[in-house]
């Protein structure tokens, strides 16, 4: 069985000595977002994901969701510890309180979505589209609908889901076929048929809210022509309750490779009665409302299951004994020391841990940066906040799903042949971090946003938002000599990926392929980057937080930047090279006769 302890002192180093996050309780909206409450908020998380979704995630990945006569079931204990989040108020931490929830930061509710993947992927599926559902109709939605549906979803009562892909289309939205047709009363008639829809059936809430794209008659070609509906399961009566079964039909569920707790539904629409949500064939824009939110919480995937590989391969590493330390004698009275004496093992726990701890800096900054792009009262640091937010999403869902992937493929190689069997559960965490790379756009889908929407937008002004303050940074500790032997390797990988990007501006504004051609090595470069920023800012307050008192916390901290950038961010001059080769290593005709 896998073991975890929420790792509540790398949080909190993280949300207050790095960020000082209580600063947004300044901001009205946030007010409730102090010191104090987000202390008690990360201890009361940890206590309910350790004790209540750890104990199910075996079990649920053993007997998966069953599909019955058009009803899914979940996994036996699942609906009760459902019931038990939402009674929490888990749901609605980082919603508004004139719905009904807390008006903690978005930030503090990343934290949450780390813990709840750590704990129970498969579990965390089903409140995270939800939450992605309520900030979807909160943006877009009239009075009507918002006071119809956000209080149910705020308090976990109904739940959400996100209905594009379609068996003919995936990423190629232009392609969907789903209609909506005019009805006399103002609703409109949904019919046509999706396919993997995360939760798209379930037995955990009394209501499911799909949110659809779909084409109105006389719509323009492609995804142009989309718009976006409202389509509940069961039709709320007057009185808010569900009512009768609208035309909403599960053909089946997905047999999948990992998460089987997660329903991977067909949907089909038949008849199906919906409400408009936004404005008609602007569907797609306000879709992505719902899609980036989604995108983050996939990247967060990543990283709360590498975490938990970490812990198992550092605890299984520290009591299995094979062979002897070549740098000092064995223990006399051992036959063997344990193996996280040996290099190779430790070079890979602490590539996982590097990855780990980086990976909740940066998309817990980028967090606080969501938050001051909703609730700063100035509206300029909002477009700024936004910016940065846009820039970084492909990279979050991308780098930290494939690098998520990686470190928990290593943490089985730590296990060797016992991490290939069940016991341990570490084969579990292989397959359930297969699936991020895949949905919410692939990654390199994510790469090519990237390379061919972000980079353009107002002549780099989004480049500008990281670029400006990681330059800075270097610039405000350049003569501080303890940080000397940190900046350097960050100040030439700064360097090059600036290089790199002028280089391939210059190269895509001539030949798109030369764009296409290089994205998913540039998206990983940017990566890499982006770790190094936060790791020289964590090392920057590990140096200052050191003292005699110190539980050797900010020591290992230091240690593990010195492992980051020293080891890993140097191979950002691979990356680079293999950019500069140009479209032309890849795109040769001759290459697959």
């Amino acid at each position: 069985m896998i073991a975890y302890q929420a790792p509540l002192r790398d949080l909190r180093f993280v949300l207050h000595e790095l960020l000082q996050i209580e600063r947004l309780s300044d901001l009205p909206a946030l007010a409730a977002g102090t010191r104090d409450s987000v202390d008690a908020v990360l201890e009361a998380a940890a206590r309910f994901c350790e004790r209540e979704l750890l104990p199910l995630n075996a079990p649920g990945d053993g007997a998966g969701c069953r599909f019955e006569a058009g009803q899914v079931r979940t996994p036996e204990g699942f609906p009760a510890a459902y019931e038990r989040f939402c009674a929490a108020g888990w749901p609605g931490l980082a919603c508004d309180p004139a719905h009904g929830g807390q008006g903690l930061p978005e930030t503090v509710n990343l934290a949450l979505v780390e813990m709840v993947c750590s704990t129970n992927l498969a579990f965390g599926t089903y409140p995270a589209l939800s939450h992605a559902a309520y900030l979807l109709l909160a943006a877009y939605g009239d009075e009507a609908l918002r006071a119809r549906y956000l209080p149910p979803l705020v308090e976990g009562r109904w739940a959400g889901t996100m209905c594009l892909t379609e068996p003919q289309c995936g990423t190629d939205l232009g392609l969907i076929r789903t209609r909506a047709r005019p009805a006399p009363d103002a609703t409109y008639r949904l019919t046509g048929a999706k396919i993997f829809i995360s939760a798209g059936e379930h037995d955990l809430t009394e209501n499911i809210v799909h949110l659809v794209l779909a084409r109105l008659p006389d719509a323009p070609p492609g995804s142009r022509g989309l718009s976006l509906f409202v389509v509940p399961k069961f039709l709320p009566r007057a009185d808010g309750a569900p009512g009768s079964r609208n035309g909403v039909v599960c053909g089946g569920i997905e047999a999948k490779m990992g998460l089987h707790a997660s329903a991977t539904c067909q949907l089909q629409f038949e008849e199906a009665v919906g409400w408009l949500l936004g404005e008609p064939n602007q569907g797609l824009r306000a879709m992505f409302t719902m899609m980036n939110v989604a995108r983050l919480a996939v990247g967060i995937q990543g990283l709360g299951l590498a975490e938990t590989a970490l812990q198992g391969a550092l605890a299984y590493a520290s009591e299995r004994r094979q062979g002897h330390a070549l740098d000092r004698p064995g223990r006399p009275e051992a036959a063997a020391d344990p193996i996280i004496v040996h290099a190779d093992v430790r070079r890979m726990l602490l590539r996982m841990r590097a990855f780990t701890e980086g990976a909740r800096a940066l998309i817990l900054w980028v967090g606080q940066e969501l938050d001051l792009s909703r609730h700063h009262a100035d509206a300029e640091r909002r477009r700024e906040a936004d910016d940065l937010v846009q820039l970084m999403t492909p990279i979050i869902k991308a780098f930290l799903t494939d690098e998520g992937f990686s470190a928990v493929n290593l943490g089985l190689q730590v296990f060797g042949g016992h991490g290939y069997i069940r016991e341990h559960g570490m084969e579990q965490l292989v397959r359930d971090a297969r699936i991020g790379q895949l949905y919410e756009g692939t990654n390199g889908i994510q790469a090519l946003d990237l390379v061919g929407r972000k980079l353009a937008t107002g002549y780099g002004r989004l480049l500008r938002r990281f670029f400006h303050p990681a330059t800075a940074f270097l610039e405000a500790h350049r003569d501080q000599p303890a940080m000397e032997e940190l900046l350097r390797p960050f100040g030439a990988a700064l360097g090059l990926l600036q290089e790199v990007t002028a280089l391939l501006a210059d190269r895509a504004s001539r030949d798109q392929l030369e764009g296409s051609a290089a994205a998913s090595d540039y998206l990983r470069l940017f990566g890499l980057v982006a770790l190094g920023y936060m790791w020289v800012r964590m090392a920057e307050r590990a140096l200052a937080g050191q003292s005699d008192a110190d539980d050797g916390f900010h020591a290992a901290k230091l240690a593990t930047a010195r492992f980051y950038l020293r080891r890993v961010l140097p191979e950002t001059t691979g990356l680079a090279l293999a950019i500069r080769s140009g479209a032309a290593t890849i795109m040769a005709p001759d290459a697959f006769r």
